[in-house]
Parts: C-alpha cells; sequence; structure tokens
C-alpha cells in the first residue's frame, strides 16, 4: 500500500489513524477517575472492577481475531467498523441504568475496542515502508501520552461538572470525525484471502480458553480461591489451552504463530511485559478510588493528582528511546527501570489515609518514570521484529501475551 500512495495522501491518512488511536488511548484514562462517581450513583462498589475487567476479558478475546481477519482482507473495513461499534457502544454505556448495563456495554465496547486497535499499529505498517516506520513510534507514543495526561483530567471535570455519564459520550464526536477522515484517506485494498484462510477452529479455542481464564481470576474477589466456581472455570481454560495450542501448531495459518515463542527476545521481553502489566493495572484503577473514596478529593482535583503518573511515564519512555539509539543495551535500562519502579510500588503501598498529597505525587512519579524506561526498550525491539512478519498478527501477539490478560488479572 505504502508504495502507491502520494506523500500528502499518506498524511492525511496517518491523521485518520491517529485519531482512530487517540478515540481507543483516551477511553482507557478518562474512564478510571469517573469510576468512584459511577458507582456511587448507581450502588455498585461490588462491581467497581468489572466495569474495567469486561472490557478487558472481550479486547483480549478479540484483538488477535481481528487482526489476522486484517492480515487477509484488508485494515480498512475493519478499522472503520471497529470506530463505529466502539462510538455506539460508548453512547450506550453512557445510558446504563444500573452496573449490570453498564459492565455489559463495557463489554461490548471491548469487542469494538479490540478490533479498533488491532487495526490501528498494522494500518500504519501498511501506510509506511520499514525504515519509516520507526520515526512514527515518537508521533504514536506521544498520542498515549496526551491521552493518558489528559484523560484522568477531563475525566474528572467532566464528572464534577456535568456527568459521569460524558465520559463515554466524548467519544462520540471525536470517533465521528476519526471515522469521517478515515473513510475518505485510508485506500481500499485487495486482498487475496479465502475464508478457508480463516482459522475458525483456533479462534474457539482462543476464546474459549480466554474467557473462563479472566474469569476464573476476576471472581476471586467473591469466591475462595480453591471454590468449586474457580476450580471449574480455570480447569476448562486449561483443557482449552491444551486444545488451542494443539490446534495453532497445526494450522498454516494461525490466528497466534507459536513459533514467535522460538525467539529469546520475544519470549523472554514478553513475559517481562505480563508481569509489569500485572503489577501496574491494578494500581492504576484503584488510585483514583483511594482519593475519592477514602481522601474524599473531587474528581477533578483526583485527575490532577494522577498526571504526575502519567507525566512520569511519558518523560522516561522519551529518554529511554534516546538513549536506546546511543548505547544498544536494552537489558540494561530494562533491568534498572524494573528495580526503581519495584522500589517505588512498595513505597506506594505504604500510603494511608494520613500521607501527605506531595507525598503521594512522589511515590508516583518515581514508579511510572521507571516503568516507561522499562517498558519501552524490549516493546520497541520486539515490535519491529514481529510486525515485519505480519503486522497485525505479530502485533496483537505481542499484545495478546503482555497487555490485557495481565490487566483483568
Amino acid at each position: 500500500m505504502s508504495g502507491e500512495m502520494t506523500r500528502n495522501a499518506r498524511i492525511f491518512a496517518t491523521v485518520g489513524v491517529a485519531l482512530a488511536l487517540f478515540l481507543a488511548a483516551l477511553d482507557q484514562t478518562i474512564v478510571g477517575n469517573a469510576l468512584p462517581r459511577i458507582v456511587a450513583e448507581l450502588n455498585g462498589l461490588d462491581y467497581y472492577a468489572w466495569v474495567a475487567t469486561s472490557y478487558l476479558v472481550t479486547s483480549t478475546t478479540l484483538t488477535p481475531i481481528a487482526g489476522k481477519l486484517g492480515d487477509l482482507f484488508g485494515r480498512k473495513p475493519f478499522l472503520i467498523g471497529g470506530m463505529i461499534g466502539f462510538v455506539l457502544a460508548s453512547a450506550l454505556c453512557g445510558q446504563a441504568q444500573d452496573m449490570v448495563q453498564l459492565v455489559a456495554f463495557r463489554g461490548v465496547q471491548g469487542v469494538f475496542g479490540g478490533v479498533l486497535f488491532a487495526s490501528v499499529f498494522a494500518t500504519i505498517a501498511d501506510l509506511f515502508p520499514p525504515a519509516q516506520r520507526a520515526k512514527l513510534q515518537g508521533v504514536f507514543g506521544g498520542i498515549f501520552g496526551i491521552a493518558s495526561v489528559v484523560g484522568p483530567v477531563i475525566g474528572g471535570y467532566l464528572s464534577d461538572n456535568l456527568s459521569w455519564r460524558w465520559v463515554f459520550y466524548v467519544n462520540v464526536p471525536v470517533g465521528i470525525l476519526a471515522i469521517a477522515v478515515c473513510v475518505v484517506t485510508l485506500p481500499s485494498v485487495a486482498h487475496k484471502a479465502s475464508w478457508r484462510d480463516i482459522d475458525f477452529v483456533g479462534a474457539f479455542t482462543l476464546a474459549a480458553t480466554l474467557v473462563p481464564l479472566l474469569l476464573g481470576f476476576s471472581i476471586t474477589r467473591d469466591h475462595e480461591f480453591t471454590s468449586p466456581e474457580v476450580i471449574g472455570l480455570l480447569a476448562v481454560a486449561a483443557v482449552m489451552g491444551v486444545v488451542f495450542f494443539f490446534v495453532e501448531i497445526r494450522n498454516p495459518h494461525p490466528i497466534v504463530p507459536f513459533e514467535l515463542w522460538k525467539n529469546p527476545t520475544f519470549a523472554v521481553s514478553t513475559v517481562v511485559g505480563f508481569l509489569l502489566g500485572f503489577s501496574m493495572f491494578g494500581a492504576i484503577l484503584y488510585v483514583s478510588l483511594i482519593y475519592q473514596g477514602v481522601l474524599g478529593i473531587p474528581a477533578t482535583n483526583s485527575g490532577l493528582l494522577i498526571t504526575p503518573l502519567m507525566v512520569g511515564l511519558i518523560v522516561a519512555s522519551i529518554i529511554t528511546g534516546q538513549l536506546m539509539v546511543r548505547i544498544k543495551r536494552y537489558r540494561y535500562l530494562g533491568t534498572v527501570g524494573m528495580v526503581v519502579m519495584v522500589v517505588g510500588l512498595w513505597l506506594l503501598a505504604q500510603v494511608n489515609v494520613g500521607t501527605p498529597l506531595a507525598q503521594h505525587r512522589q511515590h508516583r512519579r518515581r514508579r511510572h518514570s521507571r516503568r516507561g524506561a522499562r517498558s519501552r526498550a524490549p516493546t520497541e525491539d520486539r515490535r519491529g521484529r514481529l510486525i515485519a512478519q505480519s503486522p497485525a498478527t505479530g502485533t496483537e501477539s505481542v499484545r495478546l501475551a503482555c497487555g490485557e490478560p495481565a490487566g483483568a488479572l
């Protein structure tokens, strides 16, 4: 695709994809700061974590499937379809009358969020040759950074001054703009593929593995780990995981190419990335609840207090990227980042009702500045290797292995 487009056409198409990415990234940060207000109004504290978990479960299941379909049939219909569905699901979330409805609508939103994320980075791989993709990493990293910084602040402001429902409604105008730009600027590319190339059995067994696995761990909030409900779900996940593995290694067009795990760089960095996501998602999700529910801080101020967390991540990511170019020692950068991040998490665990707010900010800044250093190095290396093999399948294999499952758990 990249060789057939003019420079201006490629720029406009990139703007459309960037808007789509901003839409998805903003939703990941804007909702968290509004959650305490949501559960207070809908009387659903027991469902607090499920608002995020339902999204992550469906998103995790759909991303590799959508990525593979995009590889076979083209990105444009999946990118646009994902955005349309995401916008409609956002409107439904804003209309939720109780927590059960909100959790269900967030699950629907996760379906289309998975399709959207699966298509964004693969579309960039189609638009630009490999030599130019590295330059765009900073651009799209900046989009994530902007969404990370403004999301909590916007979410808090909307919750305090309008309604928590507007944290979902705000996706509608942004999404419509992104859809319009992508419809006009993205070229339609005919891919030679057959429905026989799609691994339907693999898709089914993947879903049958991930859904009971994530649900099994999620219900441990209300059930003992040794309860029949938890053990039963995990047993089903284990059996289906074995079935999924044997299905994939025999399929010429697998959803998840397991040969990637033969690459030591991919294997080690993915395991570390999973542990990173496991440690970070929970801390991020519950910080707003501590501020608003325990300390009684307004949602707007809570968003401002979360800002140092995101700023530290962005600054450290930028600095780490520059250091990677100069010293090319990914291992050392990642190791230093992990060590200091563990220290930051330990300090954050010491926070209590009497802790000064300035100390809150220092702990979060320290934790996330080191997270930026730890995550940037191995992620850039493995993403570059995998996209060269298969733009969507490679990217979503990384995401499937170390992103959403860790967050849901």
